[in-house]
């Protein structure tokens, strides 16, 4: 991996670590005090981070200056809803299915979630 993609990959990184707060935040909200569906909370949680990681990463990872900025965040967005199936099956394997802990099985989503949601983002969002 050459310099720039590190840099680039840890300020994603960065920025996802700044989502994980919104994410959890908002799903915890949702979740345990509007007593939403535990799906419904995830999915919720999961898209406020989008619209925060997507503007962080526009202008700080990235340093994107492309003026088409629906398009762009349409592929984010699109990037990101495939991610959100991933992580709802993730999470729905862990706990429904091995009964592992919601918060633990969400937190071992969001992992494999930010491979995949980098590597979108790299070769297709940003790639211009």
């Amino acid at each position: 991996m050459n310099n720039d993609l590190l840099w680039k990959f840890l300020k994603f990184g960065a920025v996802g670590f700044s989502g994980v707060f919104v994410d959890f935040g908002v799903t915890w909200l949702c979740k345990e005090k509007l007593r939403l569906n535990q799906y419904i909370a995830n999915s919720t949680g999961f898209m406020c981070a989008v619209v925060s990681n997507y503007f962080l990463n526009r202008v700080w990872t990235f340093h994107s200056q492309d003026p088409s900025v629906a398009t762009q965040f349409s592929k984010f967005l699109l990037a990101s809803l495939i991610g959100l199936a991933i992580n709802n099956a993730i999470i729905y394997l862990l706990n429904e299915r091995f009964k592992v802990n919601f918060y633990v099985a969400k937190l071992c989503a969001t992992g494999v979630v930010t491979v995949w949601n980098f590597w979108a983002n790299y070769t297709f969002t940003f790639s211009g």
